[in-house]
């Protein structure tokens, strides 16, 4: 019986992990893809804008 009491929380975590995995693979792409890119493309230019005066300053 310790056997299974020292086994079931590794097994737990590695299945809700893989789990985890599978809902990540499976949200990219369709329907959400369009609002991943703008985010994207709104951070990646709030980035550049941030940065922008540190390099002309220089």
């Amino acid at each position: 019986m310790d056997y299974v009491a020292a086994l079931f929380p590794p097994v737990v975590m590695a299945v809700a992990f893989t789990a985890l995995i599978v809902v990540i693979i499976k949200s990219q792409g369709g329907e959400n893809k369009a609002k991943e890119d703008a985010a994207a493309e709104v951070l990646s230019r709030a980035e550049s804008a941030r940065q922008e005066p540190t390099v002309h300053g220089a």
